[in-house]
């Protein structure tokens, strides 16, 4: 094998750190590459042609010219599987080299293995965490990629990884890949910027390089009529909806018609009314919030009847009324539920719809039907919104022949919803790929990171108005072979509106970053020699100490925080860190910030606040109680700006909970808009301590004496393996902390998060002779 990068072959790459025969070439793939390799570079290439064949190259070359280690980030952990998988079959270096680290794999051992690996293959949320606790360096890796980039916003772990890479490491370098960054200029600017991005790189479909490896992919837009009773139920809605729209203006908060209003425009109203209560706290306002919450609960109403039909409806009204009549329900859904044209409107649901249905449904039968009839080995994807949704396609597509399909959803469990397990979800897609479930009924979950095999045909069974979540679904289908895509459309509903809407965007994210390749002015690779022989950019010149925040220190001190490990997620944490102020994690049993031997704080989100007053179950006072008991100085700090709306309690009470801290507790109360401003309150209360005061920091203290089930639950999570969770589960399942001891290993397996290896550890700590 030669010594050079690359050559050019005709069918397969060969390289020194790249298997041979193993990886087809394709000219667009090393055009791409090798403008990634001219500096930090957001490649954009729509989902099936090998953006991670994108990343090998890059990955190789980096590797083969500056040594080190490079990290590959992707969002979920099938897909990070999936990634290091393909690369140990691939690349040229001892398997153990490449290594994957999740969450399930203990911090210290990450710490143990970091040091061995050369190509690290990880959730973000794990690198995040380790540079936090300052478990690993970034110094010596010479690459990163960050798959799905477009999540590079806001907080998300992507951002910071990539600030603290390119502060720590000697030769920094990126390469960020997405089918879909987004439609917004603004959006765009938000990654190129989080992720130090200096190079833009997009191929399309139908690019001239990359037309010979697309296949044709057909667009179909099937439109259906909204039966004349579902239009009676909306029309008994849109009038509750005009009603509230008429009490608004009443109280001098006038908005646009309801045929003009869309779900944006309502959260944009919310968020204006929520700041007007950190003036006078005008009672009009809590009125209007409340009006507006039942306007929100009647739109989401009016968009499933109109768009997914009578069960799912029926569903959300059954979720509705439990919330109206529960303990601690909102008065929005009490006064919904109890008005006369709501009731109307269930009458109608219970009495006169039994054997209506959405005329989608029938036609999803159908075209799948049709579709499988044709070609008996084919697999069908068909998004939906909503869970309700995929739950009654599923059940009206297994009634018709030929047909197996599965419902696919995420983790979370919510009212009588039982989600998938990850585990759950890759053996679902490994049926799928071998074709004993030929159709997947999905939601949201199937869009992104997982490992979803090639389909024949993409069924949207309603529009959906975001291009990125647009562009990921019909990128399932023409990967291999022809695909073909259907849109179900209701007539003069919003599903017309969503679908001109995703179209638009679509166009106007291509035009953006055509405009920021451009803009950019990154030279175009036309001559692959300078790539084979690798002449390719050298190292970015690094930034001086000077282009940083400098550390926190005063009089040669550095300032220090003790943070308890649970907010670790937190981006208080993160914020503090860039800061300089130092970070240490424990297991704190008493508050979750300690800034000196005094000073201690508890922080509290508003909506976990005003949870807490109204759910027995939630223990602030118990928590504050112990805070001033140990602490000398105990601080609340109150994080949001929606203290007095998030639960629609009513003012005095939260003004009576909050006299209280104060006096009764002697607990210092103090406000923050967001977690930045948490943290910059926290660097002054550590500089005053610590400086000013010169005071240790010294975390001390016990919680009470716990109740008994908080023993109970102790107890059984001591074993290993067993968390907070899985203890609650096991006690809810078997009752008593003997009743798990004596239970076997196939009642154990019953209980949520117990699975074989937990049940036999169990059973081993309980029957095991003790060797002391």
């Amino acid at each position: 094998m030669n010594d050079t990068p690359f050559t050019n072959e005709p069918s397969y790459i060969k390289h020194p750190l790249i298997k041979p025969d193993t990886v087809e070439q394709r000219l667009y793939q090393l055009n791409l590459a090798g403008k990634a390799l001219e500096g930090p570079s957001l490649v954009v290439l729509p989902t099936g042609l090998g953006k991670t064949i994108i990343a090998l190259f890059v990955i190789a070359s980096r590797l083969q010219r500056f040594g080190g280690k490079v990290l590959l980030l992707s969002p979920t952990k099938p897909l990070v599987e999936q990634h290091a998988s393909f690369f140990r079959k691939v690349m040229n270096i001892p398997e153990e080299e490449v290594l994957t680290f999740t969450g399930s794999i203990s911090p210290a051992e990450r710490e143990k293995l970091w040091e061995k690996g050369r190509l690290i293959v990880s959730t973000p949320q794990v690198i995040e965490n380790d540079i936090l606790t300052k478990r690993i360096s970034l110094e010596d890796v010479t690459h990163i990629t960050f798959d799905e980039a477009h999540r590079a916003v806001g907080n998300y772990a992507y951002t910071f990884i990539a600030e603290k890479y390119f502060e720590a490491a000697k030769n920094p370098h990126i390469l960020a890949i997405t089918a879909s960054p987004g439609s917004s200029d603004e959006k765009i600017a938000e990654v190129c910027e989080a992720l130090h991005i200096e190079n833009v790189a997009v191929r399309t479909e139908k690019d001239r390089d990359v037309r010979p490896y697309v296949q044709e992919k057909e667009i179909e837009w099937e439109k259906v009529n909204l039966p004349p009773e579902m239009k009676e139920v909306r029309d008994l809605l849109e009038i509750i909806m005009d009603d509230r729209i008429g009490k608004l203006g009443e109280l001098g908060f006038p908005v646009a018609s309801r045929k003009n209003m869309s779900k944006k425009d309502l959260l944009a109203l919310q968020k204006s009314l929520q700041s007007e209560l950190r003036g006078e706290g005008n009672p009009a306002v809590f009125t209007a919030l409340s009006v507006l919450a039942e306007m929100m609960k009647l739109n989401h109403g009016i968009e499933l009847i109109e768009t997914q039909g009578v069960l799912a409806l029926k569903k959300y009204l059954e979720k509705l009324g439990q919330e109206a009549f529960a303990k601690g329900g909102t008065k929005a859904a009490k006064r919904l539920m109890e008005d006369l044209y709501m009731r109307k409107a269930l009458h109608m649901l219970k009495e006169n719809m039994g054997e209506v249905e959405h005329p989608k449904l029938g036609l999803a039968q159908k075209i799948v039907s049709v579709q499988l009839e044709g070609s008996p080995e084919s697999r069908v994807i068909v998004f939906t919104n909503y869970r309700d949704t995929a739950e009654m396609v599923t059940d009206a597509l297994s009634e018709v022949p030929g047909l197996s399909p599965v419902r696919f959803v995420g983790q979370s469990s919510k009212y009588k919803d039982k989600g998938l397990t990850q585990k759950k979800q890759v053996e679902i897609i490994e049926k799928f790929r071998q074709g004993e479930y030929n159709v997947l009924v999905a939601t949201s979950v199937a869009e992104e990171g997982l490992d979803i095999p090639s389909t024949d045909l993409v069924l949207f069974y309603e529009p959906i108005p975001s291009e990125i979540r647009s562009i990921q679904r019909k990128g399932r289908t023409g990967r291999l072979h022809k695909g073909r895509v259907v849109v179900l459309v209701t007539k003069g509903t919003r599903d017309e509106a969503y679908y001109w809407s995703s179209k638009n965007k679509e166009k106007r994210m291509l035009s953006s970053m055509h405009g920021l390749e451009s803009a950019l002015g990154s030279k175009k690779v036309t001559d692959l020699s300078a790539f084979e022989n690798g002449t390719e950019a050298g190292p970015e010149k690094q930034k001086t100490l000077g282009e940083f925040e400098v550390p926190c220190e005063t009089g040669g001190e550095t300032l220090r925080v003790v943070i308890d490990h649970r907010e670790t997620k937190s981006g208080v944490a993160k914020s503090l860190d860039r800061m300089g102020v130092g970070l240490s994690f424990k297991a704190l049993e008493v508050g979750d910030y300690v800034v000196s031997d005094r000073v201690a704080v508890e922080r509290k989100r508003t909506d976990d606040f005003a949870s807490s007053l109204i759910d027995g179950k939630r223990n602030l006072f118990a928590q504050l109680s112990d805070l001033a008991r140990v602490y000398e100085k105990p601080v609340l700090i109150i994080e949001g700006g929606d203290l007095f709306t998030a639960r629609q309690i009513n003012p005095n009470a939260i003004y009576g909970s909050l006299a209280s801290i104060a006096i009764d507790f002697g607990v210092s109360i103090l406000y923050s808009r967001d977690e930045g401003e948490t943290a910059s309150i926290l660097k002054v209360l550590a500089k005053r301590e610590q400086i000013g005061e010169k005071r240790d920091v010294n975390p001390h203290g016990k919680k009470s004496a716990s109740t008994l089930a908080e023993q109970q639950e102790y107890l059984v999570s001591a074993i290993s393996n067993i968390g907070p969770k899985a203890a609650r589960n096991l006690l809810l399942h078997l009752g008593s902390v003997e009743a798990i001891m004596t239970a076997d290993k196939e009642e154990l397996q019953k209980v949520k998060l117990i699975g074989p290896k937990t049940a036999a550890r169990i059973r081993e700590v309980v029957t095991s002779q003790y060797k002391g």
